[in-house]
């Protein structure tokens, strides 16, 4: 008698856990070979960072595409721009999606500048919602919006 008891405690036990779990979820047919298929999840496809440095190798910026990169996500989802002055006091202009043009003097992670591609003085470069120019007095990048900032050995503003 106690035997049939515990039987039946067992199998009232199985069913009540299976009722509050739901059921198991159902197999997948077996594709040719005995293998089941397997799903791969869906990956996010994200972007490459640009890089240009001017001839004097003073001032070097990187842009980062809406999304962001494998390895770096701009705090609102970018794009970004970030542009590094070197030369006399190290400084970091910044232009985000939306709202005005930050300077940062206490930069943590001084890198610039890259050996190239160069943007030569009087070219212009552009990506997303940023163009910049280069000149001989310093380099001026706008957003699409308006919102911009120029840095030079001499000056510095942001908008």
């Amino acid at each position: 008698m106690k035997c049939l008891a515990a039987c039946l405690l067992a199998v009232f036990s199985m069913i009540s856990t299976v009722l509050a779990q739901g059921a198991p979820p159902p197999r997948l047919p077996a594709a040719e070979g005995g293998k089941t298929p397997v799903t791969v999840p869906e990956t996010k496809t994200v972007g490459r960072q640009e890089e240009f440095v001017l001839p004097s190798g003073n001032i070097g910026c990187i842009y980062t595409p809406e999304g962001g990169t494998d390895v770096y996500q701009p705090a609102d989802g970018g794009p970004e721009l970030a542009c590094d002055r070197v030369e006399p006091r190290y400084v970091r202009a910044t232009l985000s999606r939306k709202g005005a043009a930050r300077l940062a003097h206490d930069v943590g992670d001084p890198s610039c500048c890259s050996a190239g591609p160069v943007l030569d003085y009087g070219q212009t470069w552009s990506a997303g919602p940023f163009s910049c120019l280069s000149t001989r007095t310093g380099l001026s990048c706008e957003r699409n919006d308006g919102h911009s900032f120029f840095l030079s050995r001499k000056r510095l503003a942001a908008n």
